[in-house]
């Protein structure tokens, strides 16, 4: 006698267990109808919000162009040449969760970023290099602060950018986004350091600063003799290959971003956990803000909060909002300095939402965190380091 299909259905113990496990798991065709309206209203708001989203950030795009230009011709920027408008912001219904399996046999699996092990890893396969740890953090805090003052960054500048950028606590090995009190924390970028240097940044300053930080290795081997002279003998060899490597790719921040995707630029970014490289590299990141915009005319010093705003948007959108007047400061959207997609992951700049704002919530949150252990301990290394590069 043959068994209708519904009577084998409700006798699953008749079926194998995996056929048994992939009924129970199926999806009704009650919920398959929901999510399909569900989905369909919620392609219908976003794309929407989408059209709206892309005719503001063209504007935000043309309006940088035309400042950009009346800078290079040394012409005034006014009010008029900002988008005044706020950015929108989605606030649709959320995309459903499909209730059937998703093409491929499964859910999607999150692609994890590179970490500091990746990038040791990397170092030693791609150019049989190890960076040399400190033996305390404070260590390297010396070394950063003789950097920092051979440079001309003083103490209260770079104790507040390293309070703003790392929560007042990081480490040298800080990564954003992991934190060894969360378990089960993720990378949310390669950002590493003091001044949490990406992979470009690390890249850029070894294109841009090479020779400079090859002079700087350079004189510190001459003062060194047996196993660590020949370790620093090696340690030049490898950063002279890396640029080289650098500068035979096309030089440009893309190209740049480019190559920190693959293990040859995972194994540079390495050398911002090195004693005698990293915070050279997390130093010239300041430096070369500071000097950008005295190439352009600011003689005054930059607050800590202005410095961070050129290391937090790039140089030219930095520069653009610590040359504005006060009073355009107040009206002027931080929209106008970000790309779409930095600014709608960038929840500090959406809530605080006018130059004003953000400078202002800059400046609380390196007063707050400048009383953390970790700006204390940076803020000593500054009171016992000198200007000079020679030793540790």
């Amino acid at each position: 006698m043959l068994l209708s299909t519904s009577a084998l259905a409700l006798d699953s113990s008749a079926l194998p267990p995996s056929v048994a496990d992939a009924m129970a798991q199926g999806a009704s065709p009650q919920a398959i109808a929901d999510y399909r309206r569900k989905l369909a209203e919620y392609q219908q708001a976003r794309a929407a919000f989408d059209q709206d989203a892309e005719a503001y950030w063209n504007a935000i795009s043309e309006k940088r162009k035309i400042r950009f230009a009346k800078r290079r011709e040394r012409q005034a920027v006014t009010l008029n040449d900002y988008v005044l408008a706020q950015a929108p912001l989605y606030d649709g219904p959320k995309r459903p969760v499909n209730p059937e399996p998703e093409d491929g046999g499964g859910p999607r699996v999150r692609k994890d970023l590179p970490v500091v092990a990746d990038f040791l890893n990397a170092a030693r396969g791609e150019f049989q290099f190890a960076p040399q740890r400190p033996a305390s953090e404070m260590e390297f805090k010396r070394a950063y602060a003789r950097a920092a003052l051979q440079a001309g960054i003083g103490r209260e500048t770079a104790v507040r950018v390293y309070s703003f950028e790392t929560g007042g606590n990081g480490g040298h090995d800080m990564q954003s986004g992991l934190n060894p009190s969360r378990p089960g924390s993720r990378a949310i970028s390669t950002a590493i350091g003091y001044n949490q240097l990406l992979t470009a940044n690390t890249i850029t300053i070894i294109a841009e600063k090479g020779p400079q930080l090859l002079k700087v290795l350079s004189d510190r081997a001459a003062m060194l003799q047996g196993p660590q002279r020949k370790a620093m003998d090696h340690k030049i060899a490898v950063f002279k290959r890396m640029h080289a490597t650098v500068k035979n790719s096309p030089q440009s921040w893309s190209a740049f971003e480019k190559l920190g995707t693959t293990p040859q630029g995972w194994a540079m970014h390495a050398l911002v956990l090195d004693i005698d490289v990293g915070p050279q590299l997390q130093v010239h990141k300041l430096l070369t803000s500071v000097q950008f915009a005295r190439a352009r005319g600011v003689d005054r010093p930059l607050s800590a909060a202005e410095l961070e705003m050129m290391n937090l948007t790039g140089d030219g959108n930095g520069f653009d909002m610590v040359t504005m007047p006060q009073a355009m400061r107040e009206q002027v959207p931080t929209a106008n300095f970000f790309q779409r997609g930095g600014y709608e992951r960038n929840p500090v700049a959406i809530r605080h939402n006018t130059v004003a704002k953000l400078l202002a919530i800059t400046d609380n949150r390196m007063d707050v965190n400048s009383n953390l252990p970790g700006a204390k301990e940076l803020a000593a290394a500054f009171g016992s380091a000198t200007a000079s590069n020679g030793g540790r």
